[in-house]
């Protein structure tokens, strides 16, 4: 992926985080809101990810184990709305690819590696199980 394609992606996709966090939070009080989960439309099932803006709202509220029961990858999603606008305007700033270079260090790595991709499926597979047992 290009440099321009890649950063510029990454961008969108951390400014329409930044969004619906903030429609979220807006809204997180007064119970009304909107589903944007697919699978939960149309199923009634939670996808793996279902829960994951309340447990990033949760840890902004310093409730980190109740973060955590409602979906451990809340702490992915701070982690990652907050270092990649860092990074991202680091790179655009002083015209380096740290960025691009790390993604197409790890692209390679998770591609090789067969025993990653199968603990990364067996994680999201135990979260999924998770999310319906707690009828997310």
């Amino acid at each position: 992926m290009s440099r321009t394609r890649l950063y510029l992606l990454l961008a969108t996709l951390t400014t329409l985080g930044y969004a619906y966090l903030a429609y979220s939070l807006y809204f997180s009080h007064s119970h009304v809101g909107i589903t944007i989960c697919p699978i939960k439309n149309i199923t009634g099932i939670p996808c793996p990810s279902c829960g994951t803006t309340r447990a990033v709202i949760a840890i902004i509220n310093g409730h980190f184990s109740e973060a955590a029961l409602i979906n451990p990858l809340g702490y992915l999603a701070v982690v990652a709305t907050a270092v990649l606008p860092v990074w991202l305007s680091y790179d655009l700033l002083l015209q380096k690819e740290t960025l691009r270079v790390s993604y197409n260090k790890a692209e390679n790595y998770i591609k090789g590696s067969k025993i990653f991709i199968a603990l990364a499926a067996c994680l999201m597979l135990t979260n999924w199980i998770w999310n319906i047992y707690k009828g997310l």
